[in-house]
């Protein structure tokens, strides 16, 4: 758990269910940043946030204002790597919110046993999130050209980013 003197950080429970569902669906029905383009049904989203290797709620002077996921970005061999995203109220971003939720799935992932976490398609025009994962040790591997389609039927680039988690393994990265 992640706490501070306003804000505290704690794993999903269905009695957070409606909070969780609206904060995830604000971020969908945006359409500009996760892949997912239809919003939850609070069934569909309970089901969804516990099938998670974590799912945490922030919250700030006791309201929830933001949820990130984590989970094996793969199976078998590869799921050693972790997954995550994160989500926002309109009126949480820009006050360093994201942080704590990217530390929290850092530290999480690594009491889980992740050796990374993985981004597989960070939209290329989120850049407040492109500059916090930088900042917080992120490297951006790749770029999918048109990986992001958006509501206009236009498409935006979007990146492959990682963290390693533990020391160095002997593989080039």
């Amino acid at each position: 758990m992640t706490q501070n003197e306003n804000h505290k950080i704690i794993p999903y429970e269905e009695k957070y269910l409606k909070d969780a569902a609206a904060i995830w669906n604000e971020v969908v029905e945006e359409q500009n940043s996760f892949p997912q383009n239809v919003p939850f049904t609070e069934t569909g989203a309970d089901e969804f946030f516990k099938s998670q290797t974590r799912t945490a709620c922030l919250f700030e002077d006791g309201k929830m204002v933001g949820i990130y996921i984590l989970h094996p970005n793969n199976a078998g061999n590869c799921g050693h790597i972790a997954n995550c995203s994160y989500g926002l109220t309109k009126s949480a971003r820009g006050k360093g919110l994201g942080r704590l939720l990217v530390e929290d799935s850092i530290t999480e992932g690594q009491k889980a046993g992740f050796r990374g976490i993985q981004f597989n398609a960070v939209v290329s025009t989120n850049y407040a999130a492109i500059k916090l994962y930088q900042r917080l040790g992120f490297k951006i591997l790749a770029t999918v050209p048109g990986g992001y389609k958006n509501p206009d039927n236009t498409y935006t680039d979007t990146y492959i980013m990682f963290r390693l988690l533990t020391p160095p393994c002997k593989t080039s990265l």
